[in-house]
């Protein structure tokens, strides 16, 4: 397997229960504080196309922040791809999150079941 890069932020408990998995299957990663260390336009770019999902998979909608901007509201208005990616790395707090990212894979999200198939 490839070396792993779990994004997250340590007051999410979505954050934590997978860095625990994570911990607890022995998996060796490298951890990023997703506010400290934001995504970039490129990097979230590169693992928008390498996840197959669609860029709206990547904001955080149940978080304040996307609430207080009015983003689904900005995305659902047209909000071009680059406008998009520029905003989301504008602050890490828009981000959905956990991350975890391989050379050829990037989940979004924790979901234990799609976890498993990736480490093995």
């Amino acid at each position: 397997m490839s070396e792993l890069l779990f994004v997250g932020y340590p007051r999410c408990s979505t954050s934590n229960k997978a860095q625990k998995w994570l911990d607890d299957h022995s998996i060796t990663y490298t951890f990023r504080h997703i506010v400290e260390d934001n995504p970039t336009v490129d990097e979230l770019s590169r693992w928008q196309q390498r996840s197959g999902l669609s860029l709206r998979r990547f904001f955080n909608t149940s978080g304040r922040l996307y609430r207080e901007m009015n983003v689904k509201s900005q995305l659902d208005a047209g909000m071009t791809d680059e406008d998009a990616f520029a905003l989301l790395a504008s602050d890490g707090m828009l981000v959905k999150r956990p991350l975890l990212i391989s050379e050829d894979c990037v989940l979004v999200g924790f979901r234990e079941s799609e976890w498993q198939r990736m480490i093995e």
